[in-house]
């Protein structure tokens, strides 16, 4: 009797993975070379020469005020529906589920888990970093500020990076990172640019950011981005541990499989007295039968004795006058005259 299981559709994925990649001379993982260091390096140093300069209310500040006091959505009204709905491309949510569904689609083709683990581990170390700063400096946005030319720091805001252009430049940028040839590598990283510079500045337009949020939120998206390549043994080792968990998840459905007992098993039956030398086997003696219940038509019933017979219409039999019982004489039958 065959007991394998029929596999699930959580198993064929599994299966598909621990196949050889299909392009595996085009999958290596970014090395932090010293180009890749000496940009993460000026990056930071980009990063804390922002933070500096709006802690001492520098000139950077002065041309915040200047942006905001501008109103570029009063300046240009008619582009006003579509910044509205360009700078969801910076939203959390929506991003990641279409940049997930995507890169699912690439663990699929290249069987790895690497692209949807890269991007959990750039969103994660987003919401660390940006996060942290946000409610860090606690600056407030230019729809609250209070004083006219302060820079509105360690007030209870969560603007400063923008969070819109750092989830920006990661979930487009990680697009680039993840590609398979140095061409589309640059596309894609020309386009993950040009997307984030869109968001921000989108930000800027509608008033919900300073200028200098903008600038340090591409810093930091790019920052992330960037120190990625210290990450992939981490992403590296949770491949290994997820497939490990699914080896380990299966043998031991394997194991509980292999221990049941199938159903519907006949078990033998020794007949009495087959034990004892010389005594008669006896038959098997099957269980009582239980009487069927008639239904009967209402109305007084007669027994079968009492009843009449009934030529039934149509019959090719003699009517019961013209019956004979069997072995006697029949009686002469007029010959008819010829």
């Amino acid at each position: 009797m065959r007991t394998e299981r029929k596999p699930t559709r959580l198993d064929r994925v599994f299966a598909r993975l621990d196949r050889e990649p299909e392009r595996p001379e085009l999958l290596d993982a970014p090395e932090m070379s010293r180009h890749r260091f000496a940009l993460f390096a000026g990056t930071l140093a980009f990063y804390i020469a922002i933070v500096w300069a709006v802690v001492i209310t520098s000139w950077l500040v002065r041309l915040d005020w200047q942006v905001m006091f501008f109103r570029p959505y009063q300046q240009w009204p008619e582009i006003h529906a579509f910044v509205d709905y360009y700078v969801v491309l910076g939203q959390r949510g929506p991003t990641a589920v279409m940049v997930a569904a995507w890169l699912g689609w690439r663990s699929w083709r290249q069987h790895t888990l690497r692209p949807l683990l890269a991007l959990g581990v750039s969103l994660l170390l987003l919401n660390v970093t940006v996060g942290a700063a946000k409610y860090g400096m606690g600056r407030l946005g230019p729809h609250y500020a209070t004083t006219i030319g302060a820079n509105e720091m360690w007030l209870g805001g969560d603007i400063f990076p923008s969070g819109h252009t750092a989830n920006a430049v990661v979930t487009w940028g990680i697009l680039a990172y993840l590609a398979s040839t140095h061409r589309a590598r640059r596309w894609l990283s020309a386009l993950s640019a040009v997307t984030s510079l869109g968001v921000g500045m989108s930000t800027v337009y509608l008033g919900t950011h300073w200028l200098s949020d903008v600038l340090l939120g591409w810093a930091a998206g790019l920052l992330i981005l960037l120190a990625l390549p210290w990450f992939e043994p981490l992403i590296t080792r949770a491949e290994a541990w997820i497939l490990g968990l699914r080896d380990r998840w299966s043998a031991r459905r394997g194991r509980e499989r292999a221990g049941k007992r199938p159903a519907g098993r006949p078990v033998p039956v020794t007949p009495a007295g087959s034990g004892r030398p010389g005594a008669p086997a006896r038959e098997p003696v099957s269980a009582p039968r239980t009487a069927r219940a008639v239904y009967l038509a209402p109305g007084p019933h007669t027994a079968r004795s009492d009843r009449t017979p009934v030529t039934p219409a149509g019959s090719r039999r003699p009517p019961h006058a013209d019956r004979h019982p069997r072995n006697t004489a029949s009686a002469a039958r007029p010959l008819s005259g010829g």
